[in-house]
This record gives C-alpha cells, sequence and structure tokens, in this order.
C-alpha cells in the first residue's frame, strides 16, 4: 500500500491501493492521514506496531448482564442501553472486577473500503493478565472480525477473569490487524517456509492447519522453574504500571516434577512457555489458534499476534519462546513435556514493514523464555 499526499478525501483515496497481505505500519501510517482510520484523540506515541495498531479505551464503560453480538437486529449501543447495569467514568481510571463483563468505548473508529478487512486479539500483556477481551463492530456476527468496507465504531468486551485491574481512558488492551484478500498460508505454502526459514525449533514439527507447538515442562533455570499459577484474591493491577507489582504477591511458581507432568486444575489460570523458539520472518505474521480441541479440553493462547521479526535475529529474538496463557475448562487436565498445545499459522504481509518487532522499538516480549507480563517486577 502506497500514500501520497493529497489535498482531498477523494485524491488521497486514490493514492491507496492495496497489495493483498496483512498491512505494515507504513500502511496503518496512511489509513490514519487518508481518515479511513479515526480517532477521538491523537494516536499516541507507539500505538502503531509493525503490522498492527494498539485499540484504546475511551472515555466510558457499562457493565452489563451478559456478553452479547449485535447481529443485524440492533447496534451495539442500542444492546448496551438494553443489557447495562450502570455506566462508568474511565475519564477519573476505574476498578474493573473479574467475573463481571464490561463494554467500553474505544476511541478509534473505522471507515474502510470495500476490500479492506480487519481482526483484533487481545495485546499480550492483556492475555497475560487472564484479562479476557473481544472487540465489537456494529452488525458483527463474530468477535474481533471486522467486516471489509466496515464504517463505524468500535468497541471492547471486558471480562477479568484472575485479578482485578485498573483501567482508564487511553489504556490499550487490545490490537487490530488490517488485512486485504487471502493471506494465510496452506499446509503445504507453510511447509515450505519452514524449508526456508525454520519457524521452530522442532526437528520434524507437524504441520495441519497451521505448525505445532508443544509446552516445555522440563524448566528454566538452575531451580527448573516450568510456569506460574496465578493466585486468588490478589490486589488490583494497574493495567498502565510497569513492573508495579511483586510477583510472589500474585503467582505461584511451579517447578519440575513427576517426570516432566504437570496437572491443570479446572479454573486455575497458568503462565508456560514453548518447548520451540519460535521465528517470524520479516515477510510474515503470524497468530496462534487460542483453543485445539484435537490436543486437549483447554485454551492456550489469548493474545494471539506474532508481529514481523519475532524471534528473528536479525532483529535480536533469536531463541525467542511462545508464552503460552492455559486455563483448562471443566476437568483436570494432565500436561506432559513436549506435549503439542497448540498450533501457528502464518499469513503474508502486503510489504515488509518500516521496522520489525524488537528492532529499536522497545518490545518487551522480543528473545523472551518463561515470562510473565510487564506489569510485574523482572516481568
Amino acid at each position: 500500500m502506497r500514500y501520497r499526499g493529497a489535498s482531498s478525501r477523494a485524491q488521497q483515496d486514490q493514492a491507496l491501493t492495496f497489495k493483498p497481505g496483512i498491512l505494515p505500519s507504513q500502511s496503518i501510517e496512511a489509513l490514519v492521514a487518508a481518515g479511513r482510520i479515526r480517532a477521538e484523540e491523537p494516536l499516541a506515541q507507539g500505538q502503531i506496531q509493525p503490522a498492527s495498531l494498539d485499540l484504546r479505551l475511551g472515555r466510558r464503560a457499562f457493565r452489563v448482564r451478559a456478553s452479547f453480538l449485535p447481529g443485524h437486529k440492533a447496534s451495539v449501543e442500542e444492546r448496551i442501553a438494553q443489557l447495562s447495569f450502570h455506566e462508568i467514568d474511565l475519564t477519573r481510571g476505574a476498578v474493573l472486577e473479574t467475573g463481571a463483563v464490561y463494554i467500553a468505548e474505544l476511541l478509534e473508529s473505522l471507515d474502510l473500503p470495500p476490500e479492506l478487512a480487519a481482526g483484533a486479539n487481545p495485546k499480550s500483556s492483556t492475555g497475560r493478565l487472564d484479562v479476557f477481551t473481544r472487540v465489537i463492530a456494529n452488525g458483527a456476527r463474530e468477535f474481533d472480525q471486522i467486516a471489509a468496507g466496515y464504517s463505524g465504531p468500535l468497541f471492547l468486551e471486558i471480562s477479568p477473569r484472575t485479578f482485578p485491574v485498573l483501567a482508564r481512558t487511553g489504556s490499550r488492551l487490545s490490537q487490530v490487524r488490517f488485512r486485504a484478500g487471502a493471506v494465510r498460508l496452506d499446509d503445504a505454502e507453510l511447509a515450505a517456509l519452514h524449508a526456508r526459514d525454520r519457524l521452530v525449533t522442532s526437528a520434524e514439527p507437524s504441520i495441519q492447519s497451521g505448525i505445532a507447538v508443544s509446552v516445555d515442562l522440563e524448566g528454566f533455570g538452575p531451580d527448573r522453574l516450568v510456569g506460574y499459577r496465578a493466585k486468588r484474591y490478589t490486589g488490583l493491577v494497574d493495567v498502565d504500571a510497569v513492573g508495579a507489582r511483586a510477583v510472589e504477591d500474585y503467582w505461584d511458581p511451579l517447578y519440575l516434577k513427576n517426570e516432566g507432568e504437570l496437572i491443570l486444575d479446572p479454573g486455575q489460570f497458568y503462565i508456560l512457555a514453548s518447548k520451540e523458539a519460535v521465528h517470524v520472518p520479516p515477510d510474515f505474521a503470524a497468530e496462534m489458534t487460542p483453543f485445539d480441541p484435537l490436543v486437549g479440553e483447554f485454551r492456550v493462547h489469548y493474545a494471539g499476534f506474532f508481529d514481523p521479526g519475532f524471534g528473528h535475529a536479525g532483529a535480536g529474538g533469536a531463541g525467542s519462546r511462545a508464552v503460552l496463557e492455559v486455563r483448562s475448562r471443566d476437568v483436570p487436565f494432565i500436561l506432559e513435556d513436549g506435549q503439542i498445545v497448540g498450533r501457528l499459522v502464518y499469513e503474508r504481509m502486503a510489504e515488509r514493514p518500516a521496522a520489525l518487532y524488537g528492532a529499536g522499538l522497545g518490545s518487551n516480549y522480543q528473545a523472551q523464555g518463561l515470562k510473565l507480563s510487564k506489569h510485574f517486577k523482572g516481568g
């Protein structure tokens, strides 16, 4: 996609061209300049990522009785009016309680061209706090999916599952990617890319609707730390405060035992790490499937976006693991070291981003091993 300065909207639109693929940062900037991405406040520094745009909470949120999709029968605003308990002022900051469902207005809205669609996901730090978020658009029949040509406001469903959180206007909990055309690699294309660029460090990874990722339960460091289990009934976490909370107040460390087995307790939240290092080449983006019933009744990932350059040696990411946000569903489940827990799907970029993940962007999770969210000391 290319953008040239123009004095009118029509001229701007004529200057926008779309190649098939995920739009990179420079193309997102062009959409902003052309008025196709709108914001009630100027975009903040770092809000545009290599292949996505961070979405910011607006001025109001509403506690609602239940999650919903508007479909074609009502707008999001109409459904909020039907289901809302009360309105929350986010300009002064507000505590969002565990187990409750909130719908927040977002500062960003869209006026997409007819050939451009979008998809959203929680940010990495959001998923690692076990805060469940989903973007909703008017007329939507699916969460986190924004139809090609959509014009209108965006809303965010927020449901903290483990920790109460403090959020405010401008907090960034979710992110959106823009897609033109068919972008996902099929299994044959994925196998060819892996043969060329080695996407994961498995000797012979399973490729079936994505490339397999397994869990590391051998442990990290001299103490053989395998992961963390979230504590219940903790204090709150400020989503905008980096390094403000002590790990021991929120997490129980888990160490190697039982020959590399871990029993997942229903309703508990775990942070684990992949056994493989993961590589996203500069001309691709990746996403992890959050739930695969073929490998077990548990969810393995909330925040599924991997930007171009994640784990790329040229961007300082050699050896980067995928951090797994794991929650078992209805029954206890035994994980074993090396067990497949999810799959990465790869998508083509329309063009290489101006800057890769980790390359001078202050990316929090490049070259990560087992790592908690940035909100915790040492995270």
